[in-house]
C-alpha cells in the first residue's frame, strides 16, 4: 500500500510481479474502507508505506486485526536498502516513499544513472548513481501547489484569475491571467526536470535517465526537453522488491 497525502494506490505482489493497482482518495477512511480491501485479497504480508497522518494507519490496524490478517508493516527509511544507499546526512528525514521510488527505478533500469521524479502535492527530484548511491534531491511545489499558493498569497492575481477567459495557449506566454499561472506552473516543474539532468551529469559524468512517476506527470511531461520515462506507481513497484529483497 502506498498512502500519500490525499490518495491511497494498492497492490498484490507475487514475487516480482505486480498484479492490478487500484486507488482511491483517502479522505475519511476508516477500518471499514481498509477491510475490503484487505478481505478481497488475504494477503500473507502486507506492506504499506505512509505519509500520511496517523490516524490512517491505526485504521489499517484496526482491520487487520478484525481480519485477523498479518500486521501492517510501516516501512521507514534507512541508510542502506534494497541496493540503494541514502545520500541524505540524516536517513530518517527522507521520505520512505521517496525511498521506494529510487528502489523500484533502480530495479528496472540496473546500471543506470537516473533521476527519479514524483510528481503528486509536491514534486521530488532525487539522484542515483549506477551503483545505487543517492547523491540528494530537491523538493520543489508541484504545479497546482504553485498555482494555489499564488492565488492565496496575492489578492492581485487571485482577482485577475478568477472569471477569466480559458485560453489554449500552446507555448510559455499565456494571454489570460489564469492560463500564465498554470503554464508558468508547468514550465516551471519542467524546467527544474531538465536542470536536474544537467547537473546530474556534472556530477555523475553521465547523462541520468529521467524516470517520472505520479499523478502530476501528463501536464509536465510533454515540457521536458531531456529523454523519459514514465513508470506508473513505482512506490508500489519499490514495494514489491523490498518484499523479496528488504
Amino acid at each position: 500500500m502506498d498512502i500519500g497525502n490525499t490518495r491511497i494506490k494498492w497492490a498484490c505482489a507475487d514475487g516480482s510481479q505486480l498484479g492490478t493497482v487500484r486507488a482511491a482518495h483517502h479522505a475519511g477512511w476508516t477500518e471499514r474502507e481498509f477491510e475490503r480491501v484487505i478481505g478481497a485479497v488475504a494477503p500473507e504480508k502486507i506492506l504499506a508505506a505512509s505519509v500520511a497522518g496517523p490516524e490512517i494507519a491505526r485504521a489499517l490496524r484496526r482491520a487487520a486485526r478484525r481480519l485477523h490478517a498479518p500486521a501492517p508493516q510501516f516501512l521507514m527509511t534507512r541508510r542502506h536498502a534494497c541496493g540503494v544507499t541514502v545520500g541524505y546526512l540524516d536517513p530518517w528525514r527522507l521520505g520512505i516513499d521517496r525511498l521506494l521510488a529510487m528502489i523500484g527505478a533502480r530495479a528496472r533500469f540496473t546500471g543506470r544513472p537516473l533521476c527519479v521524479v514524483s510528481i503528486g502535492t509536491a514534486m521530488t527530484l532525487d539522484l542515483v548513481s549506477p551503483d545505487g548511491g543517492h547523491r540528494g534531491g530537491s523538493i520543489i511545489p508541484a504545479p497546482p501547489l504553485m498555482v494555489s499558493s499564488l492565488l492565496g498569497a496575492t489578492q492581485g492575481i487571485r482577482g485577475r484569475a478568477r472569471g477569466g477567459r480559458h485560453s489554449r495557449d500552446p507555448a510559455l506566454f499565456g494571454r489570460s491571467t489564469r492560463a500564465a499561472l498554470q503554464l508558468g506552473a508547468r514550465y516551471a516543474a519542467a524546467a527544474a526536470v531538465d536542470r536536474a539532468v544537467f547537473e546530474g551529469h556534472r556530477l555523475l559524468g553521465r547523462r541520468p535517465r529521467v524516470v517520472l512517476t505520479g499523478g502530476g506527470v501528463p501536464e509536465v511531461q510533454p515540457l521536458i526537453r531531456a529523454a523519459n520515462v514514465e513508470v506508473p506507481d513505482l512506490v508500489l513497484w519499490g514495494l514489491a522488491v523490498w518484499a523479496q529483497e528488504g
